[in-house]
């Protein structure tokens, strides 16, 4: 166990709860100064002390390096930011740079989790290559000797955290599969016996694993969280027939995710993904790509296969380990925003690399 100071410039945006504004939105507003009083900006030199072990799961040593919390690419700003990543526009490409920012309960908080948006991308890009059989997907590149000019330069520290795509028009809908009954579907299949309208069989205990994965969309909610909405209001969204096409979509990518997941001992509970339009001619259900993030922590409920035992909350591999600390404290969620202790730092870490080496069985670069 070492002692490791981490020392950077801290850029924190506390994303207002009720504003109207979208995480994306609030990030680059403040960017340009020009924050509400709904929004909160941080801005500090802190040394943020970290134990870590310098593990994967598998035993490997991995160097332990500062969390990159904000990003510049020869003095440019990010053209837009979300909670987690940073993007750069390049004629009709995007440049996607994880950062190591955490959020939890639609707020950043106030420390990085080393190592996290390295192993976000190099997740997201396991799973892009091995799915590119089932869908196109929208990765060009994550070498960064092959991005443009002026991100090549900074290849250095963009290794292992950015990613070259091409641009797309998003759909207004995340894309969620279900194989479990936890978290929200858990609380609403307590209270209708139904998640998203759809009728579930009676006296399932929490955590149950349901007779076959269930698609249940939700809308990208501009403040707050995202909410669950019905099939037939997705369908108004987006048109019936590329509703049809993205259940497809989602319910194989489930499938083939969780399966090699639970051959290294990874239980996918749930999962979202996403979906983007290439421009051009053509039914849109046929210009679909997955863009975004794929089963990774963040955008996924993993549970290790050992131990896992119906009836309540189970162990995960997420950020779960955050929030529930958050509760403990019984932290308000309104700024200011905490930061974790060193304890909560190094297990989240510990666990978003042992996540990565299970389901790819490999390094983290």
């Amino acid at each position: 166990m070492s002692s490791v100071y981490y020392t950077a410039t801290v850029r924190l945006t506390a994303f207002a709860q009720g504003s109207g504004a979208s995480a994306e939105a609030v990030a680059a507003e403040g960017g340009r100064g020009g924050m509400s009083p709904q929004h909160v900006v941080l801005v500090s030199r802190m040394a943020v002390p970290v134990r870590c072990e310098a593990l994967t799961a598998r035993g490997l040593q991995l160097p332990l390096a500062s969390p990159v919390l904000c990003t510049t690419l020869a003095g440019r700003a990010p053209d837009r930011q979300g909670k987690v990543r940073d993007l750069y526009e390049f004629d009709d490409c995007l440049l996607i740079v994880a950062t190591d920012r955490i959020s939890a309960f639609d707020y950043v908080l106030g420390s990085g989790i080393p190592d996290k948006g390295k192993v976000l991308t190099q997740i997201s890009a396991f799973w892009f290559e091995r799915t590119r059989s089932v869908v196109a997907n929208h990765m060009l590149s994550i070498d960064p000797t092959a991005f443009p000019p002026p991100a090549a330069a900074d290849a250095g520290w963009l290794s292992g955290r950015s990613m070259l795509v091409r641009r797309t028009e998003p759909l207004p809908i995340e894309c969620v599969a279900r194989g479990y009954v936890s978290g929200a579907a858990w609380k609403d299949y307590v209270t209708t016996g139904e998640v998203c309208g759809i009728r579930l069989p009676p006296r399932l205990r929490e955590s149950d694993k349901l007779p076959q994965p269930i698609f249940t969309p939700a809308t990208k909610a501009q403040a707050g969280h995202d909410l669950n909405i019905s099939e037939a209001q997705a369908a108004d969204l987006v048109g019936p027939r590329v509703l049809t096409r993205v259940r497809e979509l989602t319910l194989r990518l489930y499938a083939e995710g969780a399966a090699h997941a639970e051959s290294h001992g990874i239980l996918v509970a749930d999962t979202k993904f996403e979906f983007g339009l290439l421009a051009g001619d053509g039914p849109p259900e046929d210009r679909l790509l997955l863009i975004d993030e794929v089963l990774t922590p963040d955008s996924s409920r993993f549970w290790p296969l050992q131990g896992y035992q119906p009836g309540g909350a189970q162990p995960s591999f997420d950020k779960q380990f955050v929030r529930d600390y958050l509760e403990r404290i019984r932290w308000n969620k309104q700024p200011p925003v905490p930061s974790l202790p060193d304890d909560v730092v190094a297990k989240t870490r510990e666990k978003y690399l042992e996540a990565f080496t299970r389901l790819t069985g490999r390094q983290l670069q």
